[in-house]
């Protein structure tokens, strides 16, 4: 072989290889990121990103599948509810939401700020429930418990969650819980629930 062809093809089996080297590792850390989570969380993963996009149903089964791997996985158990709560699934969203509160004050240990921070998000999901549904009693019970556990949690989205969401200035939990408290220390027939440009702006919380 001639010196120019062989240095051609020392050169293309240079590049092949660097190629398949970094298939390689990217394949392996794929592998090993997989292998070391917690059984359900890759599932509660797919199904974040198809809840975001409102792909709910294929949402639903990825996040059931992660309850097959792991019973009691809390951001299981959330993304289905808010998948409930987006399809307007009253019921099931709200036994959803109530059977999650319930575990995590079951089970939460003292220092689990993430734990924490997914109970303060679950009454806050399970207010923007009630809310939409009229029982604004039991909305305003939710947002209270939600900022007496963790305030913090609840501020407003970061930039991705903005662009996502789309909504610039959503409405903060506490900014609704004072709406609601004073109307509702109002006479019935004077009280305004509803501010259609303002309900808009309300969004689900997802600490998971």
């Amino acid at each position: 072989m001639k010196g120019p062809t062989k240095q051609r093809v020392v050169r293309r089996f240079i590049i092949l290889m660097t190629v398949a080297t970094f298939v390689m590792f990217s394949f392996w850390a794929v592998v090993r990121n997989y292998g070391s989570a917690p059984p359900g969380d890759f599932e509660v993963r797919e199904g974040d990103i198809l809840l975001g996009d409102g792909v709910y149903e294929k949402a639903l089964e990825r996040f059931t599948a992660a309850l097959e791997a792991s019973p009691d996985h809390r951001g299981a158990l959330m993304g289905r509810a808010l998948v409930y709560l987006q399809t307007e699934r009253h019921a099931e969203a709200e036994a959803e939401f109530t059977y999650l509160i319930d575990f995590l004050e079951k089970t939460l240990e003292t220092d689990d700020g993430t734990g924490f921070a997914v109970l303060a998000a679950a009454h806050t999901n399970r207010g923007i429930l009630y809310d939409r549904t009229g029982r604004y009693e039991k909305a305003l019970a939710d947002y209270i418990e939600a900022l007496k556990i963790d305030e913090e949690a609840l501020e407003g989205p970061n930039l991705l969650e903005k662009v996502i969401y789309g909504t610039p200035r959503p409405a903060l939990v506490r900014d609704r819980a004072i709406y609601l408290q004073k109307q509702l220390a109002l006479p019935e027939d004077q009280r305004l629930m509803r501010v259609p440009e303002k309900d808009a702006e309300h969004r689900m919380y997802k600490p998971f």
